[in-house]
């Protein structure tokens, strides 16, 4: 068969291990998965109320301008509606934008470490991709900036960083958008934009106006608690949507994922009240990082990133023995370090007591 040239000992995407498999491998029955950063609370109570309450007639497609969802999310943002596109979760989102203006002779740059899919779905189109390793867990955006030329057509940048945590202060991005070419889309990527704390970030949406070659993606996976529903967006000029928009699959988003998603968008009580649960249980592992002397990234999402000073495939594999799934810094390029979600307190409670049993037999400390 005439393969793509680029597919050749490409490997499929691995999220982190299911939890019904983890109990078959270990005989556990109880599993908690903090791998993802998945919201540990869940949707809100005003979805699970309505997936109770209504039926769906499944034998009729979705609209696949997804009006209702739209007009939720452009009244909550103060946006046009022809400025927003829907995805099957960022993902597709990523997929649209990769094969709307990447294809081979130009390139595409990243931090790195960051998202997986940039690079991967880049590499699918045969354009050139351009890693610039992150200091201390942040983008080097004067890097980044050098590495623009004429044959640039994305520049990814994730704020809060994935798998860092780290966010970028407003001046700095300003700064780094600044000397980006108007030519150049420059991609901010905002999963964890609900969770984000630090003094010095403020609300990106204005950055569309100032600089009609940003585009701004968001998604209803993380703090929203609807990863299983996969809805994910994008934020930026009209007539940047309206080039990317007949890339996107007819149907992309079904009936009821996007009638929970702006359910949920609806309920900003709720919302608020996970990410104060989320700080709160962001301090339980900051002070265990300070007590036993490991570096982390100061994060503004729902994990931390932490190094154990050991092997993280054998503290990964050692946690999981005990009923609790991350996920290893190997699996992520970064030896050593462990992403972990934060999950409610009890679980962030129980999982402190194992790792730090786990690292005293790995002799990181006594």
């Amino acid at each position: 068969m005439k393969w793509k040239q680029q597919l050749d000992g490409m490997q499929a995407y691995k999220p982190g291990k299911p939890i019904e498999e983890v109990q078959r491998e270990f005989g556990l029955q109880e599993v908690v998965k903090l791998a993802s950063n998945e919201n540990p609370f869940g949707c809100s109570p005003k979805v699970t109320a309505y997936l109770q309450d209504n039926a769906v007639n499944h034998a009729i497609y979705p609209d696949g301008y997804a009006q209702n969802l739209r007009t939720a999310v452009a009244n909550y943002l103060g946006v046009k509606e022809t400025q927003l596109l829907f995805g099957n979760g960022s993902d597709d989102i990523i997929t649209i934008l990769t094969r709307a203006l990447l294809y081979p002779g130009v390139n595409t740059i990243m931090a790195d470490p960051s998202f997986s899919q940039y690079w991967h779905n880049a590499d699918i189109e045969g354009a050139e991709v351009r890693k610039i390793p992150c200091i201390n867990g942040a983008h080097d955006l004067n890097a980044m900036a050098a590495a623009i030329d004429d044959k640039t057509s994305i520049v990814w940048v994730c704020s809060p960083n994935n798998p860092t945590g780290v966010v970028i202060a407003d001046n700095d991005l300003r700064a780094f958008l600044a000397k980006v070419p108007s030519d150049v889309l420059v991609v901010l990527d905002e999963a964890y934009i609900e969770y984000v704390t630090h003094p010095e970030h403020k609300n990106t949406l204005p950055l569309i106006e100032e600089y009609p070659n940003v585009l701004l993606m968001r998604t209803f996976s993380k703090a929203y608690g609807l990863a299983s529903f996969r809805v994910g967006y994008a934020i930026g000029q009209p007539e940047v949507i309206a080039k990317l928009d007949p890339v996107r699959a007819p149907f992309n988003n079904t009936i009821l994922s996007q009638t929970v998603a702006a359910i949920a968008l609806s309920d900003q009580d709720y919302l608020q009240a996970c990410c104060e649960a989320n700080e709160k249980g962001k301090k339980q592992y900051v002070e265990f990082c300070e007590k036993h002397n490991l570096t982390y990234y100061p994060s503004d999402t729902n994990f931390i990133f932490l190094n154990t000073n050991a092997d993280s495939d054998i503290v990964f594999h050692e946690l999981m023995k005990r009923g609790f799934i991350i996920r290893s810094g190997n699996a992520l390029g970064t030896p050593g370090f462990i992403r972990v979600t934060i999950g409610t307190e009890a679980q962030n409670e129980a999982l402190l007591g194992h790792l730090e049993t786990v690292l005293k037999e790995q002799g990181v400390f006594a």
